[in-house]
């Protein structure tokens, strides 16, 4: 299946970054989501654990607001091997990146108030004289709009050359996002099997994508990235090159993290159990 990373930013109006590499040559060299709770007394609606959060634009300086997960609200039920955290009642991923309803500035919260004034004008200038408007008026995120937004945080990211680790975190993001997708799709809807399989597809270009940038950052980039610490980061690299059938890889980073004095036993537990699972997969 051919790449298309960007494949829903015409309906925002900027159709024409679809071909938009994400880690281009140039600047390379630079450093289950459902919406129920079953077994519950009372039905818990996904509203009730958003509400509209006030932000000022760091590009055009307009206040606008975006729905966002109340925190403390959902309870977290795990984390898949590649830290995809699940909650109950609620996908949160699908309220991470923030995205400006007037010139179309996009980001994940973690960077949005963090963006110079270069690259303020590059948003201007290539995103902001084509970005037609997100929904402003639905009342939760569908996992269709999540992706569009995650995906304009993602041409955001390219467009402003921002680190390749915050261009990778976001198409981690996207990756669980098109999971989520996949993990909601109804039992009895029309081709089920079909639409489950071109989700996991597009999954799978994502966290190949992410695996490409993280795995660039961790040698390149001061730590924390992303949020992660050293190992933490060596962790989820290694999950995602197990996924990209990278096991070489894979083997030595979780090896470096077991024999680590600095990794968290519980970070070490998580290793020792992906390297079963590696045996496993030869």
């Amino acid at each position: 299946m051919a790449e298309n990373l960007f494949g829903d930013l015409g309906k925002v109006g900027l159709g024409m970054m679809s071909d938009m590499d994400i880690y281009d040559t140039e600047e390379s060299k630079d450093t289950k989501g459902d919406n129920s709770e079953a077994g519950a007394e009372k039905v818990v609606l996904e509203t009730d654990y958003t509400f509209d959060k006030s932000y000022k634009c760091p590009v055009c300086e307009s206040d606008f607001k975006v729905k966002s997960i109340k925190t403390g609200k959902a309870k977290l039920l795990g984390v898949d091997d590649d830290l995809r955290p699940k909650y109950q009642g609620v996908d949160s991923l699908k309220y991470d990146s923030i995205v400006c309803s007037k010139c179309g500035y996009a980001a994940l919260g973690r960077y949005f108030n963090y963006i110079s004034g270069p690259q303020i004008k590059l948003i201007r200038e290539k995103i902001t004289p084509y970005f037609k408007g997100v929904d402003t008026n639905c009342e939760v995120y569908s996992y269709d709009e999540a992706i569009i937004r995650h995906q304009l945080a993602l041409a955001n990211a390219v467009t402003k050359k921002g680190k390749v680790s915050e261009r990778a975190y976001i198409c981690l993001k996207l990756a669980w996002l098109f999971r989520g997708k996949a993990e909601s799709l109804p039992e009895d809807e029309n081709n089920r099997e079909k639409t489950f399989k071109e989700l996991k597809a597009v999954e799978k270009q994502y966290i190949a994508k992410a695996y490409e940038g993280l795995g660039s950052a961790m040698y390149k980039e001061p730590y924390p990235i992303a949020g992660m610490d050293e190992w933490t980061c060596a962790y989820l690299v290694a999950d995602l090159a197990i996924q990209c059938e990278d096991y070489a890889r894979a083997m030595k980073l979780l090896s470096d993290i077991i024999v680590s004095k600095a990794a968290s036993s519980k970070l070490k537990d998580r290793a020792r159990n992906l390297r079963k699972d590696i045996h496993g997969k030869l």
